[in-house]
């Protein structure tokens, strides 16, 4: 007889065989106990979980012929017919060979005929998203209301690509990754059945590299007992070193090792583990994953408060990070993690991967520990408390300038700008003797209500004041409004948009004495505008771009006209040129007042 591999010879043929599915071997088992079976039934999940096997197992159960709770038996004839493969009233087809319309029709004919050794039919379709369209519409209406006698049973990994018809017809069960401890188990009892020596370490390398599946991880354990050594007892032993040789793994070990050294910043060290690994054949690009991985469960150790419920590994290794990670900051950490999460990109398309690994190393050695900024403040307000603080001039720089300016007599420097957030222009001062032609000034800015605080510190510095005479609000020329709109508009629209998008509609705006005349074609077009607050506001923007006391008026031609409420912001305007603040920072800087703006300056 051929050698039957431990995927199949271990294959579970009851309930209680089945490793890390207890959720949906539950359902299944009181839906048995409790004759609630749905007719048709989809498993769902990743490679090697387990979804053909408990179609199996449910057809079993199904035509179990014992009268024992506890079903399947598989001890009776249908179900050692099921498990041998010669069971006449179980059908078990590929929806990858099998996916046309023509296959599902003879389907159809087939289960209207009644079982001819069981209780049903059942009907397993394995990989079912492989259908065609037209064959997933044909199976509808026998899906939703399918004989007595029969049962669907569906296994699919790629859930997504089913129709939703479909899944709306079956009762689903999502079966997921076996869990690390679960595997680990299954696969030393399975050593121990077949009378192989191997070390715990090698049993979780090798449930490592199933990534949570039983059959991938069968398959990896049937090659090892095949490399093993002999005893010369005819027992078979697995080495650790063996399992690294021939799964191409890298032992935790070294994971651990790498990262001391990278945290240490000990680039001599990263570069020697990098060279040992080099020459055992190991892929570097999968090496680079794995040591990511593992700096990430640095990251959960440090952060988490049982680790053990994110991290799908040994306790031992779980123990290794934890103590590692408690050794250093989680800020640190945080920076490693980015540091290899960008450089895993980066060598996922390089040419020469060892390059790429060792300049990896060579920037998270010079990462080094990262210390929080709190922490830093507190230090920072120690060695204050220990130390003092300096005297600090109380004299600002603006001051110290303008009494330089005063002393010297003969050529006086321009006065200094009031800070940029006051936005006030000051004359240059009178020069005595001959120089060159002065430069053209920049357009004078405005001065911002929300502003006049910023200049409090200055003018309350200032040591003497000469005699006040009113500021005065120098009005601009007439502004051309036609020329000037769109950058009227633009100007709206860094604070509304919306509003600036209405503007570009109206047609021919201009003056008219103190009045801004604004004309719609379509009605429509100004209704939100005419709203009062939204005019309002209009009206504040348009007297602080033209620096006039303008009045709007909009209308759409032949309606009725809306015009603003322009007496509060020019209230509110002249009070501001009128501000003691203002008539004193002008006093000193001997400076006007050439606008004022009473609206947002930003959006």
């Amino acid at each position: 007889m051929s050698y039957l591999v431990l995927a199949r010879k271990y294959r579970p043929q009851t309930f209680h065989d089945v490793v890390g599915q207890e959720p949906v071997v539950r359902i299944l088992r009181n839906g048995l106990r409790r004759d609630r079976v749905p007719h048709a039934m989809l498993f769902s999940g990743v490679r090697g979980v387990g979804k053909t096997t408990l179609a199996r197992i449910m057809a079993k159960a199904l035509n179990c012929e014992s009268d024992a709770e506890d079903i399947p038996c598989d001890t009776c004839q249908s179900c050692l017919e099921i498990r041998q493969g010669s069971a006449v009233d179980l059908k078990e087809i590929d929806g990858a060979s099998n996916r046309g319309i023509q296959e599902i029709r003879e389907l159809k004919e087939n289960i209207r005929f009644f079982p001819l050794r069981s209780k049903f039919k059942i009907i397993i379709i394995d990989e079912v998203h492989m259908l065609t369209t037209e064959a997933f519409n044909a199976l509808l209406k026998t899906l939703e209301e399918p004989p007595e006698h029969v049962y669907f049973m569906f296994a699919t990994t790629e859930i997504h690509k089913v129709p939703i018809t479909i899944l709306s017809r079956c009762q689903r069960y999502e079966l997921k990754r076996v869990g690390f401890t679960g595997l680990a188990d299954f696969f030393s009892s399975i050593a121990k059945s077949e009378e192989v020596t191997i070390s715990a370490a090698g049993i979780d390398m090798i449930v490592r590299e199933a990534d949570g599946s039983v059959r991938d991880g069968l398959s990896l354990l049937d090659q090892m007992f095949a490399f093993g050594g002999d005893d010369g007892d005819g027992r078979i032993i697995v080495r650790d070193e063996d399992v690294v040789q021939v799964l191409g793994l890298v032992d935790h070990q070294v994971f651990v090792k790498l990262a001391t050294a990278v945290l240490d910043s000990d680039l001599t060290t990263c570069l020697q583990v990098l060279e040992e690994t080099y020459l055992l054949g190991i892929d570097l690009k999968r090496f680079a994953a794995d040591l990511l991985s593992f700096f990430r469960g640095l990251v959960v150790c440090k952060t988490v408060q049982d680790p053990s419920v994110l991290l799908d590994v040994a306790e031992t290794d779980v123990l290794a990070m934890s103590r590692l990670a408690a050794a250093h900051s989680k800020e640190s950490l945080y920076q490693l993690f980015q540091v290899f999460m960008k450089g895993m990109q980066e060598l996922q398309y390089a040419s020469r991967p060892r390059l790429t690994l060792e300049m990896l190393f060579v920037r998270a050695t010079q990462v080094g520990q990262v210390v929080p900024a709190q922490d830093i403040a507190a230090r920072l307000a120690m060695f204050l408390d220990e130390h003092g603080t300096p005297a600090a001039d109380q004299t600002s720089p603006a001051q110290k300038k303008t009494v330089t300016s005063r002393v010297e007599p003969e050529v006086v420097p321009r006065p200094p700008a009031v800070e940029p957030a006051t936005e006030m222009v000051v004359p240059p001062p009178v020069v005595q003797k001959e120089s060159p032609p002065p430069m053209p000034e920049p357009p004078p800015p405005v001065v911002e209500r929300e502003e006049l605080a910023a200049v409090e510190p200055l003018v309350a510095a200032e040591p003497t004041v000469v005699q006040k005479a009113k500021p005065v609000l120098v009005e601009p020329k007439q502004r051309d409004v036609t020329r000037e709109w769109d950058g009227f508009v633009a100007y709206v629209k860094e604070r509304k948009a919306w509003m600036a998008q209405t503007l570009r509609l109206c047609d021919n705006p201009h003056l008219e004495g103190e009045k801004l005349l604004i004309r719609f074609d379509n009605p429509s077009d100004c209704t939100l505008l005419t709203a009062r607050d939204n005019l309002q506001a209009l009206t504040i923007y348009a007297q602080d771009f033209f620096q006039a006391e303008l009045v709007l008026d909009v209308c759409a031609l032949g309606g009725h006209s809306a015009e603003g409420d322009g007496s509060s912001p020019r209230e509110e305007r002249r009070a501001l040129a009128a501000d003691p603040l203002v008539e004193l920072v002008t006093d000193i800087f001997d400076g006007k007042v050439v606008g004022i703006r009473t609206g947002p300056k930003f959006r």
